[in-house]
């Protein structure tokens, strides 16, 4: 039986080092102890914050201190979550460093209210006074932008002390569906029992045996059936909350806020949605071109992961994949290859799926920490995509927080995609001018090909559902679990033209995690079309090109999103950079078609 490994089977080099965080559960309650502790000290500043210039740089270094500590205490409480969320030991550390951090942005949340009651001019002042508080410009401009939006010091504290509360929709989903959840065994065409995970899910929808890949579809979503009024819910409520954030701030959406915290136009978001679906034809082509190549009558649900050539992905181990990543990102510079090796030594991955470990893939880290990586690696080629993705944010934040002071280490997701599939891109072309194999090439052009049908179509088809969901809860109307059906199958409908969608497919909407992100899908499909237009000028100018590409990533949040990759040399507040992604996208198609 194909079985998920516990923990403890897997070998110390392929689990992150989180020692280099914490020796120990002790010292992280230490840690705690110590943060919680200082917390009364960031309360004692209020109603003092803009005595003087004096003051107000004391507290804002203050809170520096406090939350550089809190962060590692909370990261460390979260990767050993994912660890196994089974463990309820682990799952005890998470809670109370969740609570904790509540209890820190509650001490500190009179801070920009308090900023906020002054002008630009008065602050002027401040910096005029103490000429230290010129490292914090861009901040102080981020406060009193937002200050229409900003409520009294009162509001601002309970408002904090409910993130708890607040985020719990997404809490139940992701113990439901990660802790919870066991999906069906089933027998796979050699006669082995395989179980079905969140995590092997789209694996074996790439099966050859298309027999085999229905059986894995029925059964996976009708598991889904037995949770949907919970799902559901849960969906419900995050959405409910997000919508009723956006009226407690002054905002007329739930997008018009999310978008406004990184400072990204609406139109941005709404220039997405229509280029994609004025050139949904290119997505048709590739529908088109699965059903021709397998020879199918009509292309179902359980086709559309299955490779062009009809083949399970060539085994890609994890080593294998290391070298090749490593081997294209050389166009990036010397310190940015050495870099990213070295920290790839150095245990950032924690590359195996385990039982009861987090499902899908992040990176993540601290400013005093090195960053952390979670896969659930798969021996395939789209495992190699995934570790160089994540590989890309993480070397975005070595990066910034190498070059940025604390307070804009930090960066917006919107350039965080950017980087992430910057690496993606350059592993294709690599991968496509270097290896011979023409079995494996095909697999990595048809690896790439479905990069973009699912980063930037299927991301718009969820920003597209997103938006719809949020917009049924501003007007009143009801969000239940048949009406979630009825509007993904549409847009599922819409987007796979030329496949069949069954009922079941209404369903998947509830395997998505990322719909309880609060608008925050859009940005792999404005980031793909980003990573294309960067990797195309890199390509073209060399050094000079990459150099821009590396100050971008440098520059952390030293500026809003947009202006970041205006030093990359890429505007999407224009539809073009989408245009050149979906004309890359349509150009492999032409090449696969001929090559089939």
């Amino acid at each position: 039986m194909s079985s998920v490994p516990e923990r403890s089977e897997i070998a110390t080099e392929y689990k992150w080092d989180l020692d280099s965080i914490y020796a120990s559960d002790e010292d992280w309650e230490a840690a705690f102890a110590s943060v919680k502790g200082r917390i009364p000290e960031l309360e004692e500043f209020e109603g003092q914050v803009t005595e003087d210039g004096e003051t107000l740089l004391e507290v804002l270094q203050l809170e520096e201190e406090v939350m550089r500590d809190l962060s590692k205490v909370v990261s460390y409480a979260n990767l050993r979550s994912a660890e196994d969320t089974r463990n309820q030991e682990f799952q005890a550390l998470s809670a109370r460093a969740q609570s904790l951090s509540a209890e820190a942005q509650s001490a500190v949340s009179y801070v920009e209210p308090e900023l906020q009651a002054l002008s630009r001019e008065e602050v002027r002042d401040l910096v005029e006074e103490k000429p230290e508080l010129e490292g914090y410009e861009h901040y102080l401009d981020d406060v009193l932008r937002m200050k229409p939006h900003t409520r009294s010091t009162e509001v601002e504290a309970v408002l904090a002390d409910l993130s708890e509360v607040t985020g719990a929709a997404s809490d139940v989903y992701s113990m439901l569906t990660n802790a919870d959840m066991e999906f069906p065994t089933v027998e796979n065409p050699e006669g082995e029992a395989v179980e079905i995970t969140q995590s092997n899910f789209t694996k074996l929808q790439k099966h050859p045996d298309r027999y085999f890949r229905r059986q894995v579809h029925e059964d996976f979503y009708d598991r889904w059936a037995d949770v949907r009024n919970t799902v559901g819910t849960a969906l419900k409520n995050s959405v409910t909350k997000d919508v009723t954030m956006a009226e407690v701030r002054g905002y007329d959406t739930a997008r018009e806020a999310a978008l406004d915290g990184p400072n990204v136009p609406v139109e941005v978001y709404d220039t997405l949605l229509e280029t994609v679906r004025k050139h949904l034809h290119h997505l048709h082509h590739h529908a088109e071109l699965k059903r021709d190549a397998h020879d199918l009558d009509e292309l179902r649900m359980w086709d559309l992961y299955v490779s062009l050539t009809g083949e399970e992905s060539p085994t890609v181990e994890y080593d294998q994949a290391v070298e090749y990543i490593t081997e294209a990102v050389a166009p990036l510079g010397d310190e940015y290859q050495g870099r990213m090796a070295e920290g790839l030594d150095s245990r950032w991955v924690d590359v195996y799926e385990n039982r009861g470990k987090r499902s899908g893939a992040f990176s993540a880290g601290t400013y005093d920490t090195q960053p952390y990586i979670l896969m659930n690696y798969q021996d395939d080629v789209e495992s190699m995509f995934t570790l160089a993705h994540e590989l890309g944010h993480s070397m975005h934040s070595e990066l910034a927080n190498e070059s940025q002071p604390w307070q804009y280490a930090s960066y917006e997701i919107f350039t965080a995609e950017v980087a992430s599939t910057v690496n993606e891109t350059l592993l294709t072309h690599h991968l496509l001018d270097t290896v011979e194999d023409d079995r494996f090439r095909m697999h990595v052009l048809d690896q790439y090909l479905e990069r973009f049908r699912s980063t930037l179509y299927r991301q718009t088809m969820f920003a597209d559902f997103e938006l719809r969901i949020h917009e049924v809860v501003e007007e009143d109307g009801a969000l239940t679990p048949d009406r979630l059906d009825s509007m993904y199958g549409e847009l599922k409908r819409e987007f796979y033209e030329p496949a069949v969608a069954d009922e079941r497919i209404e369903r998947e909407w509830m395997r998505i995690p990322h719909f309880y992100y609060n608008y925050y899908v859009y940005q792999y499909a404005t980031g793909i079309s980003a990573a294309a237009a960067i990797v195309e000028r890199i390509l073209d100018e060399g050094e000079p090109a990459a150099a821009d590409y590396r100050e971008a990533l440098r520059l952390g949040g030293r500026k809003y999103p947009l202006d970041v990759l205006e030093t990359a040399g890429v505007d999407l507040t224009d539809s073009e950079p989408i245009e050149r992604a979906l004309a890359v996208y349509g150009d492999y198609l032409d090449e696969a078609s001929a090559l089939l």
